[in-house]
């Protein structure tokens, strides 16, 4: 009979702690992206895409895109900050529910901007998350370095003739975020080098200065060139204060 009851005591602790451990509690993680020495990434340059995993096993639990507004100007980029202040005001972010029973060990992932697949940045980290205590507020915020720089001109695969030299090396080049490069701005273009690595068939032909025009996040130069062929150009800007570097390529034909 104590043999009954003891094994019916254990039945039943075992069914209760079952239950306790099979109730999901919806609990909530903030993301966001926030491009390095600028503002957030949001909607305005396609969004960060934001991918949640379980640590261990790698099954994705959460993804989607950031979405909203690159955030408040004066306090993220001007106002001095205090260990607490919060700095995300109307900035886009993504938020995942999941339903945990347990604490689970997660691995964040951002892909961003998303849609710039030459500018694309992965960043990542990993935190726990306990049933019932959410990461909100700011949230997880990762920061992505870089610029997005797209080549205007020449166009990809142009067929060009000798008599159109000097042809004109054009190229956009914006933070992370989408924020505008100016000259002598918050974001001062005149302070990023950017120049054109030029081959040839394959081989070394020249490097070429871009200088800031006064359209915003745009840089130009002539490029001069005497021989049919080939030609490959690697456009890069870099900001020697931070370290932001961002690439593109184009190649194109002289006949």
């Amino acid at each position: 009979m104590r043999k009954l009851k003891l094994f019916g005591w254990l039945c039943a602790l075992m069914l209760c702690t079952g239950a306790a451990l099979a109730e999901a509690v919806p609990t909530d993680i903030v993301v966001r992206a926030k491009a390095k020495d600028a503002k957030f990434i949001g909607t305005s340059i396609g969004g960060a895409l934001v991918r949640i995993r379980e640590a261990d096993s790698g099954r994705i639990l959460a993804e989607g895109p950031t979405r909203g507004s690159t955030g408040n100007t004066e306090r993220i980029m001007k106002k001095p900050q205090g260990r607490h202040d919060s700095i995300t005001e109307g900035a886009a972010s993504y938020t995942a529910t999941l339903d945990i029973s347990e604490p689970v060990f997660l691995t964040v992932e951002v892909l961003a901007p998303y849609i710039k697949k030459q500018a694309r940045v992965l960043a990542q980290t990993q935190t726990w998350l306990v049933p019932g205590k959410p990461i909100d507020g700011d949230g997880l915020i990762l920061e992505i370095p870089g610029f997005v720089v797209d080549v205007l001109s020449p166009q990809t695969h142009r067929y060009a003739t000798l008599d159109e030299s000097p042809f004109e090396i054009r190229a956009n080049v914006v933070m992370m975020c989408g924020c505008p490069l100016t000259d002598g701005g918050l974001w001062d273009g005149s302070a990023i080098e950017v120049a054109a690595l030029v081959q040839k068939d394959g081989e070394t032909f020249d490097t070429v200065t871009l200088e800031m025009q006064d359209e915003a996040n745009t840089f130009s130069a002539p490029l001069s060139v005497k021989t049919p062929g080939v030609y490959e150009l690697l456009v890069y800007a870099h900001d020697p204060k931070t370290g932001n570097t961002g690439v593109d390529r184009v190649s194109f034909v002289v006949r």
